[in-house]
């Protein structure tokens, strides 16, 4: 593959290719089955040759198509076992890994953008990169003053085609929407679509990223890199080594996966408190957990390193206080007084009305990880919250379709299902409770609220960017 696919007939052929190959390849199946090949054989064979469909086609178009991808993955735990297994490896690897970008491509770009003695700049710099995702890829190199760094380069073209990506799939959502139970996929893509020039720019990815560094920094549970230079489709930050979020997910003991999905589950929370900037990409490949200087330390002094801060939202206040008081009213059984909030937000439209303990019934189950001191998230939990949402013969199917997330919170709530879907698929034992009430706003009433936690300062949207090497 020579270069990022820019011609929007192609990339719109590759990406339609997909519903028409599940439908050819049901059609195969039938013709296989009457031909006396048992439905479990046939099925498995089909949902093997569709996840290895969906990785070659979001994974070679990189673009929009596998930033869809990357947003999919993190619900696969919804899926029944029966089809998981097969689309888990395809969307894992989306994750982690993608077709590269050629050298001379990385090095055309580095000489635009940072001047044809870019190698200067530079003790060692890797030609093969490290890490691919959705519009770059990742090089590691040696800064001039020493410091491992992380170099990432956008790929050319990656905003024409995130456009055309998103909209083709915007097109065939309802088609798309199958491979996860109890996921809306329409609303997924247009948010996505929303973000785009968002992701593209570095300087405001870097100004987050920065945000985050320094306010982490010395953090005995969280490390973000520093950002070390930016400029126009380059960004060079701190390298971080560390186990891969994913590894763990596939291979990790209880303890390890207990320890990342606490750390995950305060960095969701404690973050946009102490930084006013929510960030919203939390797939595994964007996390790390580092050992530091102890490989074989128990996992209990593990860090959670965080990557990739292109996608964020900007909540100076911290999340919204109705959050909050919603959950802490829905735990204390006050169905009127919660109704009656979720109104007043926008959650139910003017002309709906509901029954509140209806409502009530509603949310329980989807706060359970909350009424208890420690909750273990599970691939089964998800499935049966998913199938609950999703089977219209469900009351909370009904009920559902009548509720409205105002456009303020639609990043938010994407946020925290993505969270606890990688919840899900570590099986982590996460006292979630703890989280909330430190850093959730309106969780605990006024009067046991953290007094250190109020009258803080607004802090400023980034830190400000040069782009010089001193």
């Amino acid at each position: 593959m020579s270069d990022l696919p820019r011609k929007a007939v192609t990339r719109t052929a590759k990406l339609a290719a997909l519903p028409l190959g599940m439908a050819g390849r049901a059609t195969w199946g039938l013709g296989k089955r009457i031909g006396g090949y048992s439905a479990e054989l046939v099925g498995n064979e089909m949902q093997q040759r569709t996840a290895e469909q969906l990785f070659k086609v979001l994974g070679e178009l990189k673009g929009g198509a596998m930033k869809f991808g990357q947003a999919l993955s993190v619900f696969e735990s919804a899926l029944p076992e029966e089809v998981a297994g097969p689309y888990r490896a395809a969307l894992t690897k989306l994750q982690e890994a993608a077709p590269p970008m050629p050298v001379t491509t990385v090095h055309a770009v580095l000489a635009e953008r940072m001047g044809e003695d870019w190698r200067e700049l530079f003790e060692e710099f890797e030609d093969k990169p490290s890490a691919a995702a959705s519009i770059g890829q990742v090089h590691r190199g040696v800064w001039h003053d020493g410091r491992s760094v992380a170099v990432k380069v956008q790929y050319p073209g990656a905003g024409e085609a995130l456009v055309s990506d998103l909209n083709q799939l915007g097109r065939f959502a309802r088609l798309l929407g199958p491979l996860v139970p109890g996921l809306d996929v329409k609303p997924l893509i247009s948010e996505l679509r929303d973000r785009v020039t968002e992701e593209l720019d570095y300087g405001l990815e870097a100004q987050a990223q920065q945000a985050y560094a320094e306010e982490f920094a010395g953090d005995p549970d969280v490390r973000v890199p520093e950002v070390v230079y930016q400029c126009d489709q380059v960004l060079i930050t701190e390298w971080l080594s560390g186990v891969p979020l994913s590894e763990v997910i596939r291979d990790g003991g209880q303890a390890e996966r207990d320890r990342a999905g606490q750390l995950l589950a305060r960095f969701l929370f404690s973050g946009t408190a102490r930084t006013g900037l929510l960030h919203a990409d939390p797939h595994p490949g964007n996390f790390r957990l580092l050992t530091d200087d102890a490989p074989d330390g128990p996992p209990e002094e593990w860090r959670l390193g965080v990557m990739d801060f292109g996608t964020v939202d900007r909540l100076p206040e911290g999340l919204p206080p109705t959050i909050g008081t919603a959950l802490r009213m829905t735990l204390d059984g006050d169905a009127a007084s919660v109704y009656e909030l979720l109104c007043d937000e926008g959650f139910v439209k003017p002309t709906v009305e509901l029954d509140p303990e209806a409502v009530m019934d509603y949310l329980l189950p989807i706060i359970e990880p909350a009424q208890v001191e420690e909750f273990t998230f599970s691939r089964g939990w998800m499935r049966e919250q998913a199938t609950r949402i999703a089977d219209p013969r469900s009351p909370a199917y009904q009920l559902g379709k009548r509720l409205n997330l105002p456009p303020s919170y639609l990043l938010i709530h994407r946020v925290t299902l993505s969270t606890i879907g990688v919840l899900c698929q570590l099986g982590a034992q996460v006292r979630m409770r703890d989280e909330m009430e430190e850093w959730v706003p309106g969780f605990l009433p006024e009067e046991d609220a953290d007094p250190d936690l109020d009258g803080m300062d607004d802090l400023e949207d980034g830190a400000e960017m040069t782009e010089t090497t001193a």
